[in-house]
């Protein structure tokens, strides 16, 4: 891991920490868990998906007070709309979003399937990340509501089919793939990736 990723890492697990402090259920998707399950590639920010109520963001808050810019109207915000906010490590910038949108039969199935996975390599840190399935997943579904043309997001996804190829379970990819309407772009993914 180079300075960056290392940043980022001590942001994630601080992050996680405040969580596992008030009792509250996360994974590690985005670029972070595309890097561990397909084609590793340097991201400046992390994705988090958590299962925060309104009582959890006055205590996060605090919690990360001093160490992270953390804004609680925007935490209110987010929990209430199912969307996100942002927490930014104040001494090294590093970004970590927090998605609150776990109600959906989507988000409650990631959470469902997580695993704990080991990430870094001087202090290795065991966090929760979405399967590289969920992470293909919700990969696809960002490429769809971004429009189709985060060449990023693309490379990301295609890299988890490609390296995690004959482990993936098709079964369950088909399923959720029809349910998020993205099952057109899985069937182009796995060409691209060679699977088809």
């Amino acid at each position: 891991m180079n300075e960056g990723e290392t940043e980022l890492l001590a942001a994630i697990v601080r992050v996680v920490r405040a969580f596992d402090a008030l009792g509250v259920d996360y994974l590690i998707g985005g670029s972070v868990a595309s890097s561990l399950f397909g084609e590793p590639r340097l991201t400046v920010d992390a994705d988090l998906v958590a299962r925060l109520l309104s009582r959890h963001a006055e205590p996060l808050a605090k919690n990360l007070a001093g160490e992270f810019y953390a804004d609680p109207p925007a935490i209110i915000a987010a929990i209430q709309n199912q969307g996100s906010f942002n927490l930014i490590h104040l001494e090294t910038m590093s970004k970590v979003d927090v998605f609150v949108n776990w109600r959906s039969p989507f988000g409650e199935t990631q959470f469902s399937r997580r695993q704990k996975k080991s990430l870094g390599a001087v202090t290795p840190a065991e966090l929760y990340f979405a399967t590289a399935e969920d992470t293909v997943l919700a990969k696809l579904d960002w490429y769809r509501k971004g429009g189709e043309i985060s060449d990023r997001q693309w490379r990301d996804l295609l890299g988890v089919l490609k390296v995690q190829a004959g482990a993936l379970d098709r079964d369950y990819l088909e399923h959720w793939a029809g349910e998020l309407g993205v099952k057109d772009l899985l069937l182009r993914a796995r060409q691209e990736a060679g699977l088809a």
